[in-house]
């Protein structure tokens, strides 16, 4: 009996850290957020914020749309090449995933009225997907001999080794919009957030589920001659996620949910809430000249919304789970630039530093983040009748991090529980990311 409600605790913990890393996916910027929603954005490092100039500002900013007086699609694709690596005890080991992800970018905005706009967003805000090889962590690796009943001994994993994670959040943002003076214009909007996709693998269990929350986003743009600020808030939001929890050990049969020797236990439902963090971001761009411009944008992510993860049975509503992840908030920084080479050609360029929100206490392999650099350059071209075609670059630099964990793991007396700031994931952290964008847009 003792053994088996051992067993019970291991199976409650783990599924809670398995959902705790839920969202936690290696992106390119703090945590696993994805700010490059649109070309423009791409080729100058997100700084546009205050941008009432080009249309690939109004995925950013959509008030930015009472300064045009069309109608115009823009339609693209941003292309993400991760890298990921560590350096640990058994060697050099890659982590990236899939060695190109594809995001959606798309924006319209309906002229109305004189004074009214009506915009559509969809992109992709939150996810990625890294991947680790069982082998990477030697104190995750490897299994014992444990007694399990009377004259049963089945093989046990040493403890949980992540080995894929996938989380893919898809946003539909509506916005109003509303010119309320030649300088001044104001909008208000819904974000929809559908994670279509969410996995969590481990070489003990698997867990894959969706779901969907909403939020909202409000945002103002201020110009008068050369000068233009802009203001963009998006609220918090809370999706709940239901999935399958899937044990892929023998060992796990004897948690009393099937007789030994039967096989595995059944597949079983849960849920979770994954709570995507507030974001405000300030800009203010300068016309140097008729040609070239500049643009400083100030991005404060509330990663504190990601403090807790709680864990719940779907059909019986009992907790079977809860910790705390406490992330902290974040603050990134961005110079764009922009300059008309010629007529109908523009030429961008930027740089970002975005800080990280994890801290040391609760490092994550499933998620090896860091403060990062940011470079970008793309280029704008006008190719007549209102069609227009955009490509950008950035390339995204993870500051090395050699985590030394300062607990102890000890493998199966430690299984289930948290391996986060323990010596089982020690190594020395890697990682980069190279981000290309097409765009094509139409103006009415």
């Amino acid at each position: 009996m003792r053994q088996r409600l051992a067993l019970h605790r291991i199976q409650a913990v783990i599924l809670g850290r398995l959902c705790l890393q839920l969202g936690s996916t290696a992106a390119t910027a703090s945590g696993f957020s994805i700010p490059e929603v649109s070309t423009l954005g791409t080729a100058m490092s997100n700084a546009v914020v205050a941008n009432p100039e080009e249309t690939g500002a109004f995925a950013y900013n959509p008030a930015a749309m009472g300064f045009h007086d069309q109608t115009s699609v823009s339609l693209g694709t941003l292309f993400i090449g991760p890298s990921f690596s560590v350096d640990t005890a058994t060697g050099h080991h890659d982590g990236a995933g899939a060695d190109w992800v594809t995001v959606p970018l798309f924006q319209a905005a309906l002229r109305v009225h004189d004074q009214w706009q009506i915009g559509l967003g969809v992109n992709a805000p939150f996810g990625l997907e890294p991947r680790w090889e069982t082998g990477t962590f030697p104190k995750l690796s490897g299994e014992t001999p444990v007694t399990v009943a009377p004259g049963v001994t089945l093989p046990l994993p040493f403890g949980v080794h992540p080995t894929n994670s996938k989380l893919e959040t898809l946003a539909l943002v509506p916005t109003l919009v509303y010119k309320v003076n030649e300088d001044l214009s104001v909008a208000v909007g819904l974000d929809y957030y559908k994670t279509n996709s969410a996995q969590l693998n481990s070489q003990l269990n698997s867990m894959s589920g969706d779901g969907d929350g909403w939020g909202w986003n409000a945002s103002v743009l201020y110009r008068r001659g050369a000068l233009s600020l802009g203001a963009v808030y998006h609220s918090p939001s809370t999706s709940e996620l239901k999935g399958h929890y899937k044990p892929l050990n023998s060992a796990l049969a004897f948690l009393g949910t099937v007789r030994p020797g039967s096989g595995l236990p059944p597949a079983q439902v849960a849920k979770v809430d994954l709570n995507l963090p507030w974001r405000l971001q300030l800009g203010a761009r300068y016309a140097l000249t008729d040609k070239l411009a500049v643009e400083f944008d100030w991005t404060r992510t509330g990663w504190s919304e990601f403090e807790r993860i709680e864990v719940k049975g779907r059909t019986t509503g009992r907790t079977l789970f809860s910790d705390i992840n406490d992330w902290k908030d974040t603050n990134a920084y961005r110079l764009g630039l922009t300059y008309d080479v010629l007529p109908g050609t523009q030429l961008r360029c930027g740089y970002a530093f975005d800080e990280t929100g994890q801290g040391k206490d609760h490092y994550s392999v499933r998620v090896p983040d860091n403060d990062r650099h940011l470079f970008s350059l793309g280029i704008g071209q006008d190719l007549g009748q209102g069609w227009a075609l955009e490509v950008g670059y950035t390339y995204v630099k993870f500051k090395d991090r050699d985590h030394r964990g300062s607990n102890i793991y000890t493998p199966v007396a430690d299984l289930g529980e948290g391996v986060n700031d323990t010596d089982a994931i020690d190594g020395n952290y890697e990682g980069n990311a190279h981000l290309f964008a097409l765009e094509l847009s139409k103006t009415f």
